[in-house]
């Protein structure tokens, strides 16, 4: 899986906000917000290949949380970016 081109994430009044760009998302019009955790992951897999597991492992290293937590909070995450056309396979 991987952030699909087209796609960056900016900071804008003090929240995240992923932005559209280019010809292929011209009529993309979605404001998608992330939290601070949400954000982290973003910059973290960004212009890589991730997945779920990637996306949980990250979350074990940089917040004290659980195994099953992280992996269900990045499952959860990565299908909420995928239902918005935030991904692409690889």
């Amino acid at each position: 899986m991987k952030i699909k081109k087209g796609f960056d994430l900016r900071e804008v009044c003090g929240e995240n906000i992923v932005v559209a760009y280019g010809r292929e998302n011209i009529d993309y019009n979605k404001v998608i917000s992330l939290n601070e955790s949400a954000a982290y992951l973003w910059k973290a897999v960004a212009g890589k290949d991730f997945t779920a597991d990637t996306l949980a492992e990250l979350l074990c290293s940089e917040y004290e949380v659980d195994a099953d937590t992280a992996a269900r909070d990045a499952r959860t995450l990565l299908d909420e970016w995928t239902k918005a056309g935030l991904t692409e396979a690889e």
